[in-house]
């Protein structure tokens, strides 16, 4: 593997190699968005988490064209709301002929090209933040991935609608740590498809990782046709993803969504239904299961403003023994998206 993406960076390096350029230097400009959101949640544990939510980073980003046709950029996240690790993803990258090529601390090929159920709410069954307002021993997400460690990733040329990407981390852990390697490999890797018939729209993905022992795998697939967006995806992921060489018992989780979205001039809705079940084969702890549904509602109110809202219901079963660990219960979140 290491030998692939090493041979990978020779070529972006070799299509550099003598070339004399008369191309600006990059300037970065400033982009990002801001969410902020208000809420309540009925549940039978008690009260709702939150009432309010925030995500807000600033982007800088800029680019340059090579004489040779290649293009150079750079992209740093910041993150609006913490007060450490306040990089969110940092990394350059290299467009060419050949594909693109990134390297730096940021998801990877699997998040990146990873297909769900469409979602427009702000609390999407499918999307793990149903934990950022109700209490759940689990969420569904059918693309566990990200992690935005340091690593090189290679993206290959669209094909007739097909187009591969890999990613190789050294240490998974590298994020936050620069001196000391504590973490595990990860691979991370997906295909796609993207095409369009007669008005219809189809785009499957199929996306994985590969940390420590452990995998996880999941396909997804949109069908778009006239207003109508429709989609699902699955995946499944071992108990040993991530654990390495330790002993620590980690719990074998299959998550599913479906849904279907409409959109509408400045508006469009979305209903969407995710299910996740975590099976603790060691035989301990039983299986837990959660049922999700979200109906959301997304209005571009001007440039860059975006209301929306989501109604949700959940279930969360859980099965270990002589513990109250099952919920139920319901809420409803609003707020605005501004994006620049």
């Amino acid at each position: 593997m290491k030998k692939i993406l090493v041979a990978s960076s020779a070529l972006v390096a070799v299509a550099f190699a003598g070339q004399a350029s008369a191309s600006e230097k990059i300037s970065l400009s400033v982009g990002g968005y801001m969410e902020q959101w208000a809420g309540f949640a009925d549940e039978d544990r008690g009260e709702s988490v939150n009432a309010f939510q925030s995500d807000t980073e600033v982007h800088f980003s800029g680019s340059t064209t090579l004489d040779n046709g290649i293009e150079v950029g750079a992209k740093i996240e910041l993150e609006g709301e913490q007060a450490s690790n306040q990089v969110d993803e940092q990394y350059l990258y290299v467009n060419g002929g050949f594909g693109q090529v990134k390297l730096g601390a940021e998801d990877g090929a699997a998040a990146d090209m990873g297909i769900t159920a469409p979602s427009v709410g702000p609390v999407g069954a499918n999307d793990g933040d149903l934990g950022n307002w109700v209490s759940v021993n689990a969420v569904p997400d059918t693309v566990p991935a990200g992690d935005d460690s340091k690593r090189l990733t290679y993206y290959t040329p669209s094909l007739g609608g097909f187009k591969a990407g890999i990613s190789y981390a050294d240490d998974d852990d590298s994020e936050t740590n620069d001196t000391v390697r504590t973490g595990d490999n990860r691979v991370s890797a997906g295909i796609e498809y993207r095409g369009d018939f007669d008005g219809v729209s189809v785009a499957v993905s199929l996306v994985g990782e590969h940390k420590g022992e452990g995998e996880w795998y999941g396909v997804g697939a949109n069908v778009g046709f006239g207003a109508f967006t429709v989609g699902a995806s699955v995946s499944e992921t071992d108990g040993e993803f991530g654990v390495g060489e330790a002993t620590t018992y980690v719990d074998d989780t299959t998550d599913f969504d479906i849904g279907v979205s409409y959109a509408m001039d400045a508006a469009s809705v979305s209903l969407t239904y995710a299910y996740g079940e975590s099976d603790d084969t060691a035989g301990t702890s039983g299986v837990d299961e959660i049922n999700t549904v979200d109906l959301g509602l997304a209005y571009t109110l001007g440039a860059g403003v975006t209301w929306k809202s989501s109604v949700f219901w959940f279930d969360d079963e859980g099965q270990d023994a002589g513990t109250a660990d099952d919920n139920e219960g319901f809420g409803a979140v609003t707020g605005l998206v501004l994006s620049f």
